[in-house]
């Protein structure tokens, strides 16, 4: 569907009572778009009743006082290709309409550049053929419409036969005349500026020189009406500040009679006047910005957000989505940035007021370079994640926490029932799985430091490094923590809140039996023994003596294998391959698609493998994060630090809250071979 004011072919044919007779459009093809004979006669019935105003507003939420007249009576016009209707001229603007008929009819100002448009909702095929017109929602008078035709030649001072046709007549091409051009997508556009003076020469009585006198005030009325519509919608679209629009205004304006009214002047003036005073603008704003050629030049952005543009670009980091097209010249290095902002030429680590390079900014180094780096470490880390490390995403349930209290983690598959209510009784106690797991907020992290020598030697490309060597070591950090509780205690992994070891092959009948470690090489065979144990495996009822393994199958199975990087091959032969050359290939297919392979990195055992289930069903690993699942980056660079009065010293500390830890064991199964 394509919404789009079409403007028309238009021809008036005048009676005394303000009624005319219109071409409304043509087929043909038109700035891109064909219109073929038989999609105009089918869209017909549509134009009966359409509303005539006077231009468009661009939202149709039309005005009461822009109504013109509207539409009756539509045909198929052979002779034009085109649909003829009848305007009846009515409302406030009616009358405007009116007159602008009779002028163009009569011929009495030859330059007069009026005509319709349709404002239409198109149904387009892959190409630019109209293949339905659906709606008509209005046939408006404009300035200077793009259409041929009869009319419009008159328009465009093209010469022949412009008379009004009898009224009720089928109105005929000149023989002279090309063919009627195509429609047109409708814009406004530059319009020529007549001399109409020159058409009261041709007047021969006084009565005559009145009425074209009246005429021609009525027609200068109208441009400026359209002179200070096509002002507003400049001025409004330009995104100028509102001092230089009230700049622009001023120079579009004039007083008359002691009224401010708009100017006569050529849309291409004010296109100029407005790229005029951008330039200006942005002239202005990268003098304020830095003295020097590498000066940041910025449009109707703040000195604060074209700073952040040109550092984010020389950490290369990801911009802000509204910063995306600032066009800025890049900085020269971290030591223009440091010198514009400090203004601490001597290297003192000392705030120079007198020497700062931008006086009229909030923006600080360090709040700059903290953001650049963050931005660059967000960056550093997806595509980390793309590259494989982020695994543990897939497995692991991540929490947020507002406190760095200890946590207590939920387990999942305890009720396996209700049990019956007889009318009248009492209800009884549901048994609520008891074994919750609990985990320790840690702290991660470290500093480097940017000496003020390191400054002065401009060692931007190190420093620019640094948000990917804390992303690397954030998502590897996770990745290990993770991996550790598969592969530590020799397979075994952490003790749990019943006693018993994450992975042990201990009967789940006894307190702290999980019965979920082998220690079987993977196949697919191994695979299938794996996913029954874990489809067999209980609810937890109660951590009781006469409870341990009495719950209902948790009947789930899991989805995911991890592998070390040694295994990856067999795993994706045995769930991915769609078919192997060996004897064994009728047991290797059985198991396609069954399990997504998953490659642990920070496994070194080349034959351990495991299990886990989806943890959307059942969660097993878990991660908290307290201040999000990635580091936090902080710059400490200011005159106030201990480490530049002590160091000369600028420190960026990287902080990490993390807590890992396991919330179940049924979701989870090892293969320590």
């Amino acid at each position: 569907m394509s919404d789009q004011p079409v403007t028309l072919n238009c021809k008036f044919q005048v009676s005394p009572s303000g009624i005319f007779d219109i071409i409304a459009i043509n087929s043909g093809k038109g700035n891109g778009l064909i219109f073929p004979p038989d999609v105009l006669k089918a869209s017909l019935p549509l134009w009966n009743g359409i509303q005539c105003f006077v231009d468009h507003d661009g939202t149709r939420a039309r005005s009461v006082t822009q109504l013109a007249g509207a539409c009756t009576n539509p045909q198929w016009d052979d002779v034009e290709e085109g649909i003829r209707t009848t305007l009846t001229t009515a409302g406030p603007s009616g009358d405007l309409v009116n007159e602008l008929g009779r002028l163009v009819l009569d011929n009495q100002a030859p330059d007069l550049n009026v005509g319709f448009s349709a404002d239409l909702s198109l149904i387009l095929d892959t190409g630019n053929l109209v293949k339905r017109i659906t709606k008509v929602h209005s046939l408006d008078v404009v300035y200077n419409p793009a259409r041929g035709g009869k009319f419009l030649r008159v328009l465009n001072q093209q010469k022949g036969n412009t008379m009004a046709e009898p009224e009720g007549t089928t109105p005929k091409p000149a023989a002279s005349q090309p063919p009627t051009a195509p429609a047109a997508i409708h814009q406004v556009t530059p319009w020529s500026n007549p001399d109409l003076e020159a058409a009261r020469s041709l007047l021969q009585s006084g009565d005559e020189r009145e009425r074209a006198a009246n005429e021609l005030k009525q027609q200068q009325e109208f441009r400026r009406q359209m002179c200070a519509l096509l002002l507003e919608q400049g001025v409004a679209s330009s995104r100028l500040p509102q001092a230089a629009q009230d700049h622009v205004r001023a120079q579009f304006t004039e007083e008359i009679n002691g009224a401010k009214v708009t100017k006569l002047f050529n849309p291409s003036d004010l296109t100029k006047a407005i790229e005029e005073i951008r330039n200006l603008a942005g002239s202005l704003g990268a003098q304020s910005l830095i003295a020097g050629p590498s000066g940041i030049v910025g449009g109707m952005f703040t000195t604060e957000e074209q700073l952040q543009a040109a550092v984010d670009d020389m950490f290369q980091a990801p911009r802000d989505l509204k910063l995306k097209n600032l066009q800025v010249h890049r900085l020269g290095g971290i030591r223009e940035l440091y010198l514009m902002l400090t203004g601490d030429d001597d290297m003192t680590g000392a705030y120079n007021r007198q020497r700062v390079r931008l006086q009229h900014t909030t923006a600080t180094f360090t709040g700059l370079v903290k953001n650049a780096l963050n931005k660059a470490l967000v960056d550093r880390w997806e595509a980390l994640g793309r590259a494989g490390y982020d695994w543990w995403q897939k497995i692991a349930t991540v929490e947020h926490f507002t406190s760095l209290n200890g946590v207590t983690w939920i387990i999942f598959g305890t009720v396996g029932s209700l049990p019956t209510v007889a009318e009248g009784a009492e209800y009884t106690e549901l048994q609520i799985g008891d074994s919750p797991e609990t985990s320790s907020f840690n702290k991660y992290g470290g500093y480097i430091g940017i000496t003020l020598e390191a400054l002065d030697r401009d060692e931007t490309r190190k420093l620019a490094a640094v948000p990917r060597e804390l992303a690397n070591a954030g998502i590897r950090n996770i990745s290990s923590l993770c991996a550790a509780i598969f592969s530590s205690a020799a397979g075994a992994g952490p003790t749990m809140a019943d006693t018993g070891a994450l992975f042990n092959a201990t009967a789940v009948t006894t307190l702290g039996g999980h019965a979920n470690l082998l220690t079987t090489a993977l196949s697919a065979a191994q695979w299938e023994t794996v996913s029954i144990a874990m489809y067999n495996q209980p609810m937890l009822l109660k951590q009781a003596a006469t409870y341990y393994g009495t719950g209902k199958k948790m009947a789930i199975v899991p989805k995911y294998c991890l592998v070390p990087r040694a295994l990856q091959l067999t795993a994706k032969m045995i769930f991915e391959q769609p078919w192997v050359q060996t004897v064994q290939v009728t047991a290797l297919t059985t198991q396609q698609g069954i399990a997504e392979v998953v490659t642990v990195p920070d496994w070194t055992d080349t034959t351990d493998w495991a299990a886990v289930v989806d943890p959307l069903l059942v969660p097993g690993v878990m991660i908290g994060e307290r201040f999000g699942l990635m580091p936090e980056i902080f710059v400490a660079g200011d005159e106030t630090s201990p480490a530049v009065f002590m160091n000369d010293e600028s420190r960026i500390k990287v902080r990490h809250f993390l807590a890992v830890g396991v919330a179940d064991f049924r979701p989870l199964a090892n293969n320590h071979v």
